[in-house]
């Protein structure tokens, strides 16, 4: 397990994404991914408000709807770390403190429990003073219905801003962030939002940490792949980083005898400000590289060789 920030929140260290449920994954089919996630002794599930609007004829919430319904039939929600975001749901749009209150109580309704453990600033909104945000959120952790806050998608200085705004004030503090972050999109988070973290005592709980797939390896070079996702993936595949990295993951896994993707979500999980990288699995057949992770440990030659394709 590993800890989060400052919380007392102790978590396996894959996070499993919730952004494909009710998109690429339907409710039965979700159901049994987190059955076998939960099965391998995952407990750490990530979703947002927002997801999956994009897809034609939903309307937001449909990730934080299955989740709450398997929760309930399951009736294992004390077993497990629930995190989810506001700020970008088509009809909950911002950081006010009404538009807060109104989403958490949106979230907590379709999540069906009574607390969110880990309650995300989505997308930072710089017109909505920061001291407002974290207002909202100190009284829902007051309230008990958040136990600890995070932020996603914020730049270094508006993160410095409300972490020095809650110790002046007295109110909730992030302790996370969750960056974009993997071994072909390194530079949103290295450099001073992972400074700040390593400072402030931030777990850092990285998304994309598959590259949408890419790092998987089952795009290559001449090959045509059949996923959702297939555009943002192939993108890295006219890269020469993209190239040098599949080759150093090749080579890492097959001295491991892991898959490329247990490879990929390692080579985060050894920085040494990550709690637990977010991978997602639209089929229970994907889960087991995801959550093989746990029982992977890169050596430093391997960290080096992967930095160094990388870079």
């Amino acid at each position: 397990m590993a800890r989060i920030g400052t919380s007392e929140l102790d978590v396996f260290p894959l996070s499993l994404g919730g952004n494909v449920f009710g998109w690429t994954a339907d409710k039965e089919t979700s159901f049994a991914i987190l059955d076998a996630y939960v099965a391998a002794g995952g407990n750490f599930i990530d979703t947002a408000d927002v997801y999956s609007s994009w897809v034609e004829g939903n309307s937001g919430g449909e990730s934080e709807t299955i989740i709450g319904e398997w929760m309930e039939a399951r009736g294992n929600r004390d077993d497990l770390v629930i995190a989810t975001k506001v700020s970008n749901h088509p009809l909950r749009q911002g950081l006010g403190a009404a538009n807060i209150a109104a989403a958490a109580e949106d979230s907590l309704r379709r999540l069906r429990t009574d607390r969110i453990d880990l309650y995300y600033t989505h997308f930072d909104k710089p017109e909505t003073p920061v001291a407002e945000t974290l207002g909202a959120y100190d009284v829902l952790v007051k309230a008990g219905k958040v136990r600890h806050i995070a932020a996603s998608n914020m730049s270094p200085e508006r993160l410095t801003e409300s972490l020095d705004t809650s110790a002046r004030e007295g109110l909730a503090s992030y302790v996370a962030v969750q960056p974009h972050y993997n071994l072909v999109s390194r530079d949103t988070y290295e450099g001073p939002i992972a400074d700040i973290a390593a400072a402030r005592g931030l777990s850092a709980i990285p998304y994309y940490g598959l590259a949408s797939g890419f790092l998987t390896g089952k795009y290559r070079p001449g090959t045509t792949v059949d996923s959702a996702r297939a555009g943002g993936a192939g993108k890295h595949l006219d890269t020469p980083r993209g190239l040098a990295v599949l080759k150093a993951l090749d080579e890492v896994a097959e001295g491991h005898g892991a898959e490329l993707a247990t490879v990929a979500l390692a080579w985060l999980a050894a920085k040494p400000t990550v709690a637990a990288p977010i991978a997602s699995a639209r089929t229970v057949g994907q889960l087991p590289a995801l959550v093989a992770l746990a029982d992977l440990k890169l050596t430093d030659e391997d960290v080096a060789k992967l930095d160094a394709a990388s870079a």
